[in-house]
């Protein structure tokens, strides 16, 4: 069973870099074929796919975030993470890590992907 935890701090200022990391446990992240995905959904409001890091280490991002997204890995600790740059009060979401076999970039509810984390709230305040 796959099991995802994502972690970070869940209040951020405005203008600095959001950090949160997605620890992988019962499969790893290098195995053929999945994509490891970061999704958000703010209040009130759909789901928001922000970009992935596919098991070869190419990633892919939304091209509303990409200026501002950056995905990574460490393959040693079996995480992955994702930083999100100059945020404001607009970033405040619920983040969720996910992994599918497809690269999901419109979900509709997480239940879309294969496994997903609990998800963790981000408030983005002074």
């Amino acid at each position: 069973q796959v099991q995802l935890q994502e972690s970070g701090p869940g209040l951020v200022k405005p203008s600095q870099t959001l950090s949160l990391t997605c620890t992988v446990s019962g499969g790893s992240i290098t195995t053929n074929y999945y994509y490891w995905s970061w999704i958000r959904q703010p209040p009130g409001k759909g789901l928001e796919w922000m970009g992935a890091i596919r098991y070869t280490g190419q990633t892919y991002y939304s091209p509303s975030l990409k200026s501002r997204t950056s995905i990574s890995r460490d393959t040693s600790k079996n995480q992955f993470t994702l930083q999100l740059s100059s945020v404001t009060p607009e970033d405040t979401a619920v983040y969720y890590c996910a992994r599918d076999s497809r690269l999901r970039r419109v979900p509709t509810t997480i239940d879309e992907y294969d496994y997903w984390g609990q998800g963790t709230q981000v408030t983005v305040s002074s």
